[in-house]
């Protein structure tokens, strides 16, 4: 067996993001290089290399696959039986519930602030707002403005963000989220937009 064949057999992509995330969220992106994370894998870093061409490469990949679970979060919301307003309420919710259960993964999708990252990860984030803006749209009869959409996503992301360094739940705040996601959402629902 080749060299290269076996370590495509051993090493996975999953297991090299896996160990990936954590060094990122430990460290933080500039403090974590791919010998450090092939270190930590016990291969050498021409290993990671057969896998992904550069960090940037590996932190788009992980990204990419966070924002398919959320949006995944977001069809299963979509396609549920519930009342337009309901939904509405949920969305907002399961955006909220997403960060806080997946602290880690929202921090790197959202909050870290890197050039080299930036200039790699621009389609997923835009998709995946494109998705929520459309649904509250069409949930709310186009009675939220593009404008409401938008304060509605940057309310519910300052609570996920509020909390998401916090060693709170989901759970714990819970009520909290209810209350907050029923108040941003009354003028649209009292159809006063």
């Amino acid at each position: 067996m080749s060299p290269r064949k076996q370590v495509q057999e051993e090493l996975s992509r999953e297991k090299i993001m896996d160990v990936a995330h954590e060094l990122f969220v430990q460290k933080g992106y500039q403090h974590v290089s791919m010998r450090q994370i092939a270190k930590e894998l016990n291969y050498s870093h021409g290993a990671i290399y057969y896998h992904f061409k550069n960090k940037a490469d590996l932190f788009y990949a992980m990204v990419v696959q966070d924002f398919e679970m959320l949006n995944g979060v977001l069809h299963e919301i979509i396609n549920q039986d519930l009342s337009q307003d309901e939904k509405l309420k949920k969305i907002l919710l399961g955006y909220i519930e997403f960060g806080l259960t997946h602290k880690s993964h929202y921090e790197l999708m959202f909050l870290i602030n890197d050039e080299e990252i930036k200039s790699c990860v621009q389609q997923e984030p835009l998709e995946s707002y494109g998705m929520f803006a459309h649904a509250i749209s069409s949930l709310s009869n186009q009675r939220a403005s593009i404008q409401d959409i938008w304060t509605l996503f940057l309310s519910i992301h300052g609570f996920v963000t509020h909390y998401c360094r916090s060693n709170q739940t989901y759970d714990d705040v819970k009520n909290l989220a209810q209350s907050h996601v029923e108040y941003i959402l009354k003028p649209i629902l009292d159809g006063e937009v």
